[in-house]
């Protein structure tokens, strides 16, 4: 067990002891000897670092190191002088255990523990397999087929509420999967709407952040489905992750990770067919031709009609505002005074961007 393995390492050592995995997610801890500082503090009550701790960290090269690595205090974060030792197993980092050092951590010292560094590397080693193999039956629990669904869930032992994401996956960069929090899932080969991408599932209070580690690895859009309470519905989530995808691709308002709960009247129209966005944006297509004058119309439309707001987005004047509302009505046929004309235009261009 790791938490029998870091209070045998923080008895030995005399030292306080923290066990992390790779994205500094809190896996076990011994007790406290001597000062502790701020970072320990908020680890072991928020069971992760901050961003700015873990730039810290990183920045002495620990993901890449071979042994042990002794960073110096930083008064300004709040952190006392620790020595970080990865966890490295088969050549592959896992995680980190780190000791806060008076200066009595000598090298001797550490290489006296490094038996039980190695047996905690391993065990991480054995989840993170555990949780690749669990991954692949995303495949089963996304399915649309009922019998997969309930096998894939039999094989899973998922408390909820969960929330999908989907990624769009690149080819020019291998994303370390194996490294995101325990309690999601990976799969880097799961088809959605004809195409392979990078499906995932986690605990819904986690998923916009992972949605976002994992875009910034394959530099691509992400979408994250809503919450589910029961596992047994992800499939739902995993459909909307995929319209939310679709949507973080061709509206680069809502871009680069979209969630299904914030897409407004996106959530409608990606529900649509292709062949029904078609026939909906068709109704401005003449626009089209006119760049100028379609951005001013989607503009004016996603303010209310409210022309003063409108005219200080676009940086014109309210009769250059009134010039081109009145052209987009010759163009397009319709009247943006009346209600009706004013909401399938609006639609209209709304499709079109999905397109």
């Amino acid at each position: 067990m790791l938490q029998e393995t870091i209070d045998e390492i923080a008895a030995r050592l005399g030292a306080s002891a923290t066990l992390e995995d790779r994205s500094f997610q809190l896996l076990a801890y011994g007790a406290q000897s001597g000062d502790i500082d701020e970072v320990r503090q908020e680890s072991i009550l928020r069971r992760r670092a901050t961003p700015e701790v873990r730039a810290y960290f990183e920045g002495y090269g620990i993901a890449a190191a071979r042994g042990p690595v002794r960073i110096p205090a930083d008064a300004a974060l709040g952190v006392l002088a620790r020595v970080c030792v990865p966890l490295r197993h088969n050549d592959v980092t896992y995680g980190y255990l780190w000791l806060l050092d008076d200066g009595t951590l000598g090298d001797d010292a550490l290489a006296s523990v490094a038996p039980l560094v190695a047996r905690a590397a391993a065990m991480l080693a054995q989840e993170a397999r555990r949780r690749q193999d669990l991954g692949g039956n995303l495949r089963g629990l996304f399915s649309s087929d009922a019998e997969e669904r309930s096998w894939a869930l039999s094989r899973l032992d998922l408390p909820g509420p969960v929330a999908a994401i989907a990624v769009r996956g690149s080819l020019d960069r291998v994303a370390a999967l194996w490294a995101l929090p325990r309690a999601v899932l990976a799969d880097p080969g799961v088809v959605g709407e004809g195409e392979s991408l990078v499906a995932l599932l986690a605990p819904a209070g986690q998923a916009r952040e992972t949605a976002c580690r994992v875009q910034a690895m394959y530099g691509t859009a992400a979408g994250v489905g809503g919450a589910r309470g029961e596992p047994a519905q992800a499939w739902r989530s995993w459909r909307e992750a995929v319209s939310a995808l679709k949507v973080a691709d061709r509206v680069p308002a809502l871009a680069p990770v979209a969630s299904w709960p914030d897409l407004g009247v996106y959530r409608t129209l990606a529900r649509l067919p292709r062949d029904a966005l078609r026939e909906l944006a068709e109704e401005t297509a003449a626009l089209a031709r006119d760049p100028e004058v379609a951005r001013t119309v989607e503009e004016y439309l996603d303010r209310a009609g409210h022309v003063q707001q409108t005219a200080a987005a676009l940086g014109v004047h309210r009769q250059t505002l009134y010039y081109r509302l009145a052209k987009a009505g010759r163009i397009t046929g319709r009247d943006l005074d009346d209600g009706a004309d004013r909401l399938l235009v609006h639609l209209s261009l709304k499709a079109a961007r999905l397109l």
